[in-house]
């Protein structure tokens, strides 16, 4: 990108003050901000209308103050391959950030409170619009770490029928408590033993050995 032309940015942050903060920042080095919007669904619609270089987004927006901002950002690279993408936030998201740093380069992860220097964070946003990849260390290490656990193998059922078994639950117990047949929750479990490659013993230690992996967190 020519370096005289501005980058052209979709700001999406849903507290005031801040968002104001960070587009006075950006036009002070240089960008320029053609929208600042407050939840998801505008920036979808911003992205749409403007066509920006570059989107900045918090991860926590309304309506639920989850992973609005998160999710939106991989909609639009799915849907813009070519975007440049910087998700600021004050925690690991580890699902959807998973699935933004792996769409490819032009993605940025960087975590609010680790920012300290103004310019070391401008040239991580030039980095990405420049088709890099920059994600903070802490975001790399967090989402390693979950590689690493057995659970986050499991599907969200499987992790119910794991914690209900962590309780002591027998199959038909479990099944009551989920509004499930029996043959679903065996099915359940045959996966979650799987998934953890237990070896082929007495069903009972197995069971006792996931739900051991489910409460300490280390694997099998």
């Amino acid at each position: 990108m020519d370096e005289l032309k501005p980058v052209r940015v979709v700001l999406a942050e849903d507290g005031v003050l801040l968002r104001e903060g960070l587009a006075g920042l950006l036009g002070r080095f240089g960008f320029e901000v053609v929208a600042a919007v407050g939840d998801g669904e505008a920036l979808q619609a911003a992205v749409a209308e403007v066509g920006p270089d570059l989107v900045i987004t918090d991860i926590r927006m309304p309506p639920s103050f989850t992973d609005e901002g998160l999710r939106a950002a991989v909609r639009l690279r799915r849907a813009h391959p070519g975007l440049a993408v910087v998700a600021l936030s004050q925690f690991v998201q580890e699902g959807y950030a998973t699935e933004l740093i792996e769409s490819g380069g032009h993605v940025g992860y960087l975590l609010k409170d680790r920012v300290v220097d103004v310019e070391d964070f401008v040239n991580s946003l030039r980095r990405v619009v420049a088709g890099e990849t920059v994600i903070d260390p802490e975001v790399v290490k967090r989402l390693l770490a979950r590689r690493n656990d057995p659970v986050s193998l499991l599907s969200t059922r499987e992790r119910e029928v794991l914690a209900l078994v962590a309780e002591g639950q027998s199959n038909a117990a479990i099944a009551r408590r989920l509004s499930l047949s029996e043959a679903s929750i065996g099915k359940h479990v045959g996966n979650i033993l799987a998934k953890f490659a237990l070896p082929p013993d007495d069903d009972t230690n197995r069971r006792v050995l996931a739900a051991l992996t489910y409460l300490r967190g280390d694997p099998p």
